[in-house]
């Protein structure tokens, strides 16, 4: 029997990312691992904190009865107001555990933001370069992801922005810091965005809602603050998880934070619980619930990832490949450089070309930003460092 036709054409153009940790996996059995510079996937290689072991032990040995049971759909009430005032604190409002919705992973407190909120043809307004999944997020429910472009040193475009917006646009999508440039934009450009939207709403009857992805909001670098977004803006929905401040992304474990000011915050509270429910999602799991509860302090050793940022960043400098300087997450985006006779240079070939001397990158079409290519530097800093003949002779050849 034939399989869906919108999953045939989208397993045609899947992830970029997952293309290149495979093909990097292949390498690595070919080479050797130590051999293989494989900057391709955000899989965070640091270690969660010391306290989650000891938590995760503690909970686990205490097995108390109907722990692995049934909980309400949003989560454990006590989890949610621990959470709320996490949220409180990072947003600069008053919430309590209602507003907050427990999830499995960002990627699935997305999926449940969406299947809330989307009818059949409306639009989300997303800034380029963009994690691609997010495509998919918005067309499993019928949506239309609408990219625009960014300033040139990737922070918000309000002009771009505004010239998208019509009576179709449901929400506006953004996530800072950012994947895959590292950009962290500004407590201005969140101020003005708003704005936009209340003006936009005003004009049209129809207020977008705004919907933050910030799994990376505590990597970040330099003392740059990552503003708030629910005190900014009456309709926004902030989305986040565990993967990467705690280094957990296999555990699947996030919550999705509402804003106390939310139009038909009863309906929208009462949408993200079912639509939770009815993907099949249920609930998020339950031992994570409890232990990310008692470590709302705990972050990894952000200073690892500047380290390495700091390294990859001389490695690049050295090799002449030009970045978007970081300010937060864990990745370095980069020009294509221009080839040896001066032509313009194409990201896919230019990563076939890295690929040769055993160096893996997403080319950046696969977060729909061309002549650019990612590089993730959740890696050993011996392999960045180690990574910087190989870049050299790449560029000698290019």
């Amino acid at each position: 029997m034939p399989i869906s036709k919108s999953i045939k054409n989208a397993l045609g153009s899947s992830s970029m990312i997952r293309k290149m940790f495979e093909e990097g996996a292949q390498l690595k059995k070919q080479y050797g691992a130590d051999r293989v510079f494989d900057f391709s996937i955000g899989n965070p290689d640091i270690e969660p904190p010391p306290a989650f072991h000891r938590v995760l032990v503690r909970l686990a040995g205490e097995d108390k009865k109907g722990s692995h049971g049934y909980m309400p759909n949003p989560g454990y009430p006590e989890v949610r107001e621990i959470l709320a005032k996490k949220a409180s604190r990072e947003h600069a409002v008053a919430i309590d555990g209602s507003h907050i919705i427990m999830s499995v992973g960002a990627a699935g407190g997305l999926n449940v933001v969406f299947k809330s909120i989307l009818n059949p043809g409306d639009e989300v307004i997303v800034p380029k370069p963009f994690f691609m999944e997010y495509r998919a997020y918005v067309s499993n429910y019928g949506g239309t992801l609408v990219p625009v472009e960014s300033r040139p040193d990737f922070g918000l475009d309000l002009t771009a922005i505004a010239a998208a917006l019509n009576e179709k646009t449901a929400a506006v999508l953004i996530n800072s810091p950012h994947n895959p440039s590292g950009r962290v934009y500004s407590r201005e450009a969140i101020a003005e965005l708003a704005e936009l939207l209340t003006k936009h709403g005003g004009k049209t009857g129809r207020k977008p809602y705004l919907v933050a992805d910030e799994p990376y909001r505590e990597i970040v670098y330099n003392g740059i603050e990552v503003p708030p977004i629910l005190s900014a803006y009456g309709e926004s929905l902030v989305v986040t998880s565990y993967s990467k401040s705690l280094s957990l992304p296999g555990e699947r474990i996030g919550y999705v934070a509402v804003s106390p000011t939310i139009e038909d915050k009863a309906d929208v509270l009462g949408a993200l619980i079912y639509a939770t429910r009815v993907l099949g999602y249920v609930n998020a799991p339950a031992l994570m619930q409890r232990i990310v509860a008692e470590l709302t302090e705990e972050t990894v050793d952000v200073d690892i990832y500047a380290r390495r940022r700091d390294a990859f960043t001389q490695v690049l400098d050295e090799s002449g490949i030009g970045y978007a300087q970081p300010e937060g997450a864990f990745y370095l985006f980069c020009k294509v450089p221009a080839r040896k006779d001066g032509s313009a240079g194409d990201d896919a070939a230019f990563s076939d070309h890295l690929k040769k001397h055993l160096i893996l990158g997403v080319p950046g079409r696969g977060f729909g930003q061309e002549g650019w290519v990612r590089f993730a530097y959740c890696v050993d800093e011996s392999i960045i460092r180690s990574s910087g003949t190989a870049f050299k002779k790449a560029m000698e050849e290019w």
